[in-house]
């Protein structure tokens, strides 16, 4: 029996244009390993960034039900009323965190016997992520904090090469907005910033896939790397540049040290035993002007800043350096304490003012601006789906030799998949059995 293989359509917000697969890469699967697909039509908004037609030319049936489908693919949460007795599905479902808004639709999956597969626990055997857009979301949110830093210098009146760049989903793909940040760069070049924000310090919490992307869209202006341990006498050496702006990545070591002071800091024992450590990342706060937060973070790891320490920060009326922070990790009220919220497309930051503890939408206020859209990479929409699919598409090739509804389907799986199970046929796998005593919380709860 030939496998079916499902592509839903996108719809939790009307930002959403990414795809699992590209045609391409469909056609490869269909040609290669004999899979079928059935594809839902997207051509009434929200619009996937590759047309029907496409899809249908490399060789998939455009259909509405995808009933027929042993597995069925999506990129965002499905909606609980979408799932089917018994069936398959693959998508970022954002449970194992045991996040809230998520657990009814995770009951309802467990409800209706069905298995489920998430791409973030697609890893390697030391846990690296192989099926990510975290590259894609660093991208896009680098641009979109160095738009919101000229908006709000532009606010406070202080000329900047920064203010013709736009957010990212106002460019029609990746290569216009590096033409515009290159055309910054070259003003950053010849004219230099003014000198109440030189020397300019962007720093960058965390050092994996979403940071390098990120960093790789500041690279692109003039930049001078300095360690963590330059940035507290950084403004008092006399060869300042105003032509560059000043770059830094914070590693664990950097952010964090243990709360004895006779332990020495080691980055095994902190992932083992974060309680045994207590943040230090508020010796650097007051020397940045830009904080792009990159790492993963759960409530038993240090925050990085709290409101407590902001609210020292911007005391009696001060304007210290720190004008934006780019939280691309978007915990709410997380590693970042004064994220309140998530922002999207349509008002993508607020300013946290310490004084009243409360955001105001857009970029005035007395606090940092902070850019926190929750879905960045499909604000690249194209080069992300183009980046993701090449990736997966090698582990949806191995669903052509496997029946899922097989008792002995789990065997045939590769080590990267068994990972990424997290239910299977309504029964949470093993490693994820606390989720159980989540989901009953809040039912309780609601009720």
């Amino acid at each position: 029996m030939t496998t079916i293989i499902g592509i839903r359509r996108e719809d939790k917000n009307r930002w959403e244009r990414r795809a699992p697969l590209t045609p391409k890469d469909m056609e490869q699967l269909i040609s290669e390993h004999g899979l079928r697909f059935h594809v839902q039509p997207s051509n009434t908004p929200p619009i996937r960034v590759f047309p029907d037609q496409a899809y249908k030319d490399a060789g998939a049936e455009i259909r509405e039900d995808l009933y027929e489908c042993d597995l069925i693919l999506g990129v965002k949460e499905m909606p609980a009323d979408f799932f089917r007795e018994k069936k398959a599905f693959m998508f970022f479902s954002h449970t194992t965190k045991c996040q809230p808004f998520n657990m009814a639709m995770l009951k309802k999956l467990l409800d209706m016997g069905c298995t489920l597969f998430d791409y973030e626990l697609i890893t390697d055997e030391k846990g690296r992520r192989k099926v990510f857009f975290g590259r894609h979301a660093g991208l896009a949110g680098m641009i979109d904090t160095l738009a919101a830093l000229g908006r709000r210098l532009d606010e406070e009146g202080i000329p900047s090469p920064f203010s013709g760049i736009r957010m990212a989903h106002e460019y029609s793909g990746l290569s216009q907005a590096q033409a515009d940040i290159l055309e910054a760069g070259e003003k950053l070049n010849a004219l230099g910033l003014d000198p109440r924000i030189t020397p300019l310090v962007v720093g960058f919490a965390g050092y994996g896939h979403v940071s390098s992307g990120a960093q790789e869209i500041l690279n692109l202006m003039p930049t001078l790397s300095v360690t963590p341990d330059d940035i507290p006498a950084l403004r008092d050496r006399r060869d300042l540049s105003s032509h560059h702006i000043y770059s830094v990545v914070f590693k664990e070591e950097d952010m964090v040290a243990p709360k004895d002071p006779a332990d020495q800091f080691m980055l095994q024992d902190y992932y083992d035993h974060p309680e045994k450590y207590v943040s230090i990342f508020d010796r650097y706060t007051p020397h940045l002007n830009v904080l792009m937060n990159c790492i993963f973070w759960t409530e038993k790891y240090p925050r990085l800043i709290t409101t407590d320490a902001l609210r020292d920060l911007f005391g009696e009326g001060q304007q210290p350096y720190l004008r934006v922070v780019g939280d691309i990790s978007c915990d709410i009220k997380g590693s970042i304490e004064f994220t309140l919220k998530a922002t999207n497309q349509d008002v993508p930051c607020f300013v946290y003012e310490p004084s009243t503890g409360k955001p105001r939408d857009g970029f005035a206020g007395n606090g940092p601006v902070v850019m926190a859209v929750d879905n960045l990479p499909c604000e690249l929409p194209l080069e992300a789906t183009e980046y993701f699919s090449r990736t997966l598409r090698e582990f949806i090739a191995e669903f052509a030799k496997i029946d899922l509804a097989s008792p002995g389907a789990l065997m045939e799986l590769s080590d990267p998949l068994k990972k990424s199970l997290i239910a299977y046929q309504g029964c949470l796998m093993s490693p994820f059995k606390y989720i159980e005593e989540c989901i009953q919380k809040e039912v309780v709860e609601q009720e």
